[in-house]
């Protein structure tokens, strides 16, 4: 309230000093009295309009500095004339008072609200991180899960290619007794081709010498009954 008083000084004393001032695009509200008389013109003389109530919003218009009144519209489009010392260029303060309860309550309604909001954002919270916990702990038994496949895996690939490389050897041994195989019924082919030929000579030799012998020997006598 003082502050108030202190600037309607200021403003009378700008007025008595006859310094201008500017009044366009500017709001003023009636002062702390109970009605404030808006007449058509600025003296007493002039008929009054309106009774307009303390802290109502008018639109300054023009300014008559040496009568002390000034030009104002209301917010239904009446205009007229007030007088300017029950004129101030903030709302009064029970209207500030007024505008302040209801931003304190609308502040209080929103706190409580976010709050609301707040607990249950938080309840969300605790959920998701229970939920990050029980994944993680099911990462790691998958991953330990995991770990034991690729190694019986390892260990299965690493059979597989023993499996393989002894199969490959038996291969390779089959191929070896083969070729063996074939080499000594080669050999004994031939072994039994030679034992053969060999008997038939024999045969032949005896053959041979059973005809020859004989001969032999009645050359043998014959010469020696040609001898006497």
């Amino acid at each position: 309230m003082i502050n108030m008083t202190t600037k309607l000084q200021t403003t009378l004393l700008f007025l008595c000093l006859g310094l201008p001032l500017s009044v366009a695009a500017q709001s003023a509200w009636v002062s702390d009295q109970f009605e404030v008389m808006l007449r058509t013109g600025p003296s007493t003389s002039n008929a009054i309009q309106l009774m307009i109530d303390s802290g109502t919003r008018l639109e300054i218009l023009a300014e008559d500095e040496e009568a002390g009144y000034t030009q104002v519209r209301t917010s239904g489009g009446t205009e007229g004339w007030v007088l300017s010392r029950y004129l101030m260029t903030e709302p009064s303060a029970r209207e500030q008072l007024e505008t302040l309860t209801q931003q304190l309550t609308n502040a209080n309604a929103q706190g409580s609200s976010m709050g609301n909001q707040l607990g249950a954002i938080r309840a969300e919270y605790d959920s998701a991180t229970r939920k990050i916990r029980e994944l993680e702990q099911e990462k790691a038994g998958l991953q330990a899960q995991m770990n034991e496949i690729t190694q019986k895996a390892a260990n299965t690939l690493a059979i597989d290619r023993q499996n393989q490389n002894l199969q490959q050897q038996l291969t390779d041994a089959e191929i070896k007794v083969d070729i063996l195989e074939q080499e000594n019924a080669t050999l004994t082919s031939q072994t039994t081709r030679n034992w053969f030929i060999a008997g038939a000579l024999v045969l032949f030799g005896g053959v041979l010498l059973g005809l020859i012998l004989p001969r032999l020997k009645y050359r043998r006598g014959r010469s020696r009954y040609d001898s006497f």
